[in-house]
């Protein structure tokens, strides 16, 4: 059915959907975000499903975007779009702040109110795309070897499309994070409250696989109901129209940027902040 992506059922009432492109470090194309999105409707609506796992395949979780897909605007033709926003062959600014919309912000949004349970299972590095996976799950479970980078500021842009950093880290050092582009290692983020465990490598998925078997001896509706009321908290604190302001000057810089240096990202703070 899916050709990044796998879906498995390792445990009564247990998915896990497991990114499949460990040849590019598991890049985010389109295709890739699409058909993981089916993955997780696919889980949220199994009846049988209580948790979903979300992990990768290789060594590394997740390496952001695919920034060498070819033809990205055109290749959103392919498939059927879950948003109601459109025009992804527009001139200008329209059609990048379409795309970013739909598959970027707009999926990361949807996966976070998924009504059920979700863990993400991370090992290796996690790359500012790749937060965007892992930050709208509930659980969050890092491989001693983990470690977790957005670097996008050093590209001329302020933060990676789904902005959650102030609720993941704390204002201080999301503000850290973002102004040094500084790798965040697997147990730094677990005194930040980011990751809920930090385990062996060896260990992960059967820690993650044991961790989601106990959530899954749960009624499915109570644990729908848990998600909802913690998920509210945040969003009365102000997170929703905190994430829509950083989104839209998200797209500010993308334009800057274009008519400043003819792409989407500013070069000349990348090479430093990848040297590091």
């Amino acid at each position: 059915m899916y050709q990044t992506v796998i879906y498995e059922t390792p445990a009564p009432h247990v998915a896990r959907l497991v990114l499949n492109r460990p040849d590019t470090r598991n890049a985010q194309d389109t295709r890739m975000l699409y058909e993981l999105n089916q993955a997780f409707d696919r889980a949220a609506q199994d009846n049988d499903i209580k948790v979903i796992i979300l992990a990768a395949a290789g060594p590394h979780f997740s390496s952001g975007h695919d920034l060498r897909e070819q033809g990205a605007l055109e290749t959103m033709a392919e498939f059927q779009t879950v948003g109601t926003w459109c025009g992804f062959g527009c001139a200008g600014a329209e059609a990048q702040m379409a795309r970013e919309k739909e598959i970027y912000i707009g999926f990361s949004e949807r996966w976070r109110n998924i009504p059920k349970p979700t863990i993400a299972q991370v090992q290796g590095k996690c790359i500012a795309g790749g937060l965007m996976l892992i930050w709208p799950c509930d659980i969050i479970i890092a491989a001693e070897d983990a470690s977790f980078w957005d670097n996008t500021v050093a590209m001329g842009v302020g933060g990676v499309e789904m902005f959650n950093h102030p609720w993941e880290l704390g204002s201080r050092k999301a503000k850290e994070m973002l102004f040094t582009a500084d790798w965040l290692s697997a147990k730094d983020a677990e005194k930040l409250g980011m990751v809920n465990h930090v385990v062996p490598p060896e260990s992960l998925a059967d820690f993650t696989l044991a961790m989601a078997s106990r959530i899954a001896q749960k009624p499915l509706f109570a644990l729908k109901l848990a998600k909802e009321a913690v998920n509210a908290a945040q969003d009365a604190q102000g997170r929703t129209s905190a994430m829509q302001t950083a989104f839209a000057l998200h797209q500010l810089a993308h334009s800057h940027n274009m008519q400043v240096h003819g792409m989407m990202i500013d070069p000349s703070g990348l090479s430093p902040a990848i040297k590091r």
